[in-house]
């Protein structure tokens, strides 16, 4: 038998077999893998040595046999997808993509340094090989399952044709991350058998052992929620190999492999003895961990005088791989070209859904009912959207009749197991998890995923929109139930500060120097429209922050309401004005329709007053400043109102002006009652504003 002759493991998995590497040659590999790991840490004097040391036998087997993509174009979309959750992890996927060709050797000798292209936690980079942002342990392998829906949601329109893998690499921190609970819970629920995951189990964690903390029986937990389990020795290559083989048969379950790894595999003390299995290894280099570490690459088989050398082995494995790999796609094109011959419609369509694009379409048929609540008005645009944008997935933390993405599931329905011909997701009781498996979905492509749930839970969400805006995903947030007017459900249930923490995502800047994150609370139905159209649009994170209650539409100044209310794209505009207004009063959401009966009140008095809707800071400043001094005019003293907190608001009312809010936690209590008791009525606002014009 040549060196690299086709083993055949078992009949039934001939179809997904490649010309496979020796045990000897992936040894030598996962070897390189560790040295390269070890000294771009050791370069940077800072880092995860131990964890990358131990898993590189995994990423030796995956990258050479099995995962496949298109080394000439990275972003091919028809790709099988690895996805890091462990991102301390990255000189482990950086030192296997250096071998694979993405990555250079001066770019692992940057590690962690200014303008790298190797940070230290991996940042989304679809060119160079790199999937997803990761870091916050447990999102990754979450995103992972977003992109295996992603993945069948295709395939049920396209066919089979354009069907891959999805692998991803969890680690013993991931798997205690509550986070894996829901991804468990789910992958199996759905039975996708197309999301392939990796256990590295090293019984080792930043400051413990793994078994001094949890004594869970890993295996036992995922065959309850419907996983196939494989338990393997992580070091051997054979294993390794047999496992991912039986894992891309499985037609019904995703799998879990775990393999049992070594913490620090290789690594040696200055005598010459093992400095393996040691929890010091984890998140320092080396030599401050204890170790030599010119020792360390010599009992790895490399030089300790050029540490970043890629050995020849390892360039002979890749440079076949790559071949095996242009191969591969030379016949998936092929096969893409002849589908698309034959399906010319369907071809077109997948082409609009790739651009991340949506069809034209009139709203001048969508009928909103007058004076209702921005929820409803947003399930009429649901509803609208579902019979026009069929790449839309909407999800719901087990809400979808409260926060009305019901208005787009009546239209369509829910995933089930083997099958996504609907177009949503029934998530379960698991914002987090829903919001990563969005980030996930987006990280696709494909798809334009949406979420919804109560305001106040978007606590649950935030690290997951963070590294939405961090990896400039569009992924539209439904946060109904906006402010106190909860009511009756309590102070648990009515957001207050949380308006103000995430308008905070307004003023941050992406790598494009854009906003990362737009911030839209509409004040009426006709406002909810606008909303929506800017947010399916957008190509970055769009909150949507919406009301429970009913509200007042808001007048027209000078032409149709729907009109007016679109120049909510502006971020702020005028809703009633005067020639010489003696105040000017801002809002946002169900407080605007309140500035309006205030104004009723004042202008009895012959107290004229402008009333300007907010509802995206983060848009307004984006307009050219002059825009900005005609809505805003200064020397004109500002009242602002807001169901959170006064800060809301401070930014454009400023210091002389004056913001009503609540500075305190709500109560149970009827809305309406809570509206009485905390001053949000046109009475209020026509004392304060007296008060603060001094008349």
């Amino acid at each position: 038998m040549s060196a690299r002759a086709v083993r055949p493991i078992h009949k039934k998995y001939k179809s997904i077999q490649s010309l496979m590497v020796t045990k000897s040659e992936l040894t030598r590999v996962a070897d390189n893998i560790r040295i390269l790991s070890a000294a771009m840490v050791e370069k940077a004097k800072s880092g995860h040595p131990g964890g990358a040391m131990g898993g590189a036998d995994f990423m030796a087997v995956l990258y050479t046999e099995f995962l496949r993509y298109d080394p000439d174009q990275m972003d091919y979309p028809f790709r099988d997808r690895f996805f890091l959750d462990p991102g301390h992890m990255s000189p482990m996927l950086y030192s296997t993509l250096a071998l694979a060709g993405t990555y250079t050797v001066e770019d692992l000798r940057n590690l962690r340094q200014w303008g790298s292209v190797t940070p230290g936690h991996p940042e989304v980079d679809v060119l160079h090989g790199v999937e997803n942002t990761s870091g916050p342990l447990g999102q990754g392998h979450a995103m992972a399952l977003g992109a295996a829906i992603a993945e069948r949601f295709l395939a049920a329109r396209f066919g089979e044709w354009q069907s891959h893998k999805t692998y991803a690499y969890i680690s013993d921190g991931g798997i205690e991350e509550e986070v894996s609970q829901g991804v468990g819970r789910i992958a199996g629920h759905l039975g996708m058998n197309n999301l392939i995951m990796y256990y590295d189990s090293n019984n080792v964690q930043l400051s413990t052992k793994v078994d001094e903390v949890d004594t869970e029986n890993v295996a036992m937990k995922y065959e309850a929620w419907g996983w196939n389990v494989i338990t393997i020795d992580g070091h051997d290559v054979e294993q390794i190999r047999e496992a991912l083989t039986a894992a891309n048969a499985e037609k019904e379950r995703p799998t879990l492999i775990i393999g049992r790894t070594v913490m620090g595999k290789g690594a040696v003390a200055a005598d010459g003895s093992s400095f393996e299995d040691k929890v010091s290894t984890h998140g320092q280099p080396l030599t401050a961990a204890g170790a030599d570490f010119a020792a360390t690459v010599r009992n790895l088989g490399g030089d300790a005088e050029d540490p970043f050398k890629i050995f020849s082995e390892s360039g002979k494995v890749f440079d076949a791989r790559r071949e095996e790999l242009r191969e591969w796609v030379r016949t998936q094109r092929e096969r893409e070209k002849t589908w698309r011959s034959e399906h010319k419609e369907l071809s077109r369509k997948l082409d609009l859904f790739l651009s991340g694009k949506v069809p034209e379409m009139d709203y001048k048929g969508l009928e909103i009912k007058p004076d209702g609540a921005t929820r409803a008005a947003s399930a009429s645009v649901l509803s609208f959207y579902a019979e026009r944008i069929e790449n839309m997935i909407v999800a719901s933390a087990d809400l979808c009749n409260s926060d009305k993405t019901d208005g787009y599931l009546k239209k369509t329905k829910a995933f089930s197991k083997g099958d996504f011909s609907g177009k949503f997701f029934q998530a379960g009781v698991s914002e987090l998890t829903m919001a990563c498996i969005a980030n996930g979905m987006a990280l696709h492509g494909g798809v334009i995923p949406a979420c919804g749930t109560f305001f106040v839970f978007s606590d649950y969400m935030k690290p997951a929109v963070r590294l939405a805006a961090l990896m400039h995903l569009h992924v539209i947030y439904i946060w109904t139930h906006d402010s106190f007017r909860v009511g009756e459900d309590g102070p648990t249930h009515q957001p207050v500060e949380h308006e103000a923490q995430i308008r905070l995502m307004e003023h941050l800047k992406n790598h494009r120097g854009e906003r990362s994150m737009l911030v839209l609370r509409p004040a009426d139905g006709e406002e909810t429209v606008t909303a929506w159209k800017l947010a399916i649009e957008e190509h970055r994170p769009v909150a949507l922050i919406l009301s429970r209650q009913n509200i007042k539409n808001l007048p027209a100044l000078n032409h149709s309401r729907r009109e007016e209310a679109a120049q909510l794209s502006k971020g702020a505009y005028i809703v009633v004005d005067a020639a010489k207004p003696a105040v000017v009063m801002l809002a946002s959401g169900s407080e605007v329709a309140t500035l309006v009966e205030g104004a009723e009140l004042l202008s009895k008095e012959g107290i004229a007053v402008r009333i300007v809707s907010v509802p995206s800071e983060g848009l307004f400043r984006d307009q050219p400043k002059s825009y900005q001094q005609t809505v805003l005019p200064q020397g004109v003293v500002r009242y602002g109102l807001t169901s959170g907190l006064p800060v809301t608001l401070l930014g454009l009312v400023g210091e002389n002006g004056m913001i009503h809010g609540l500075d305190h936690f709500g109560y149970s209590a009827p809305y309406k009652v809570l509206d009485e008791k905390f001053g949000y009525n046109g009475q209020t606002v026509y004392e304060e504003v007296k008060k603060l014009i001094g008349k």
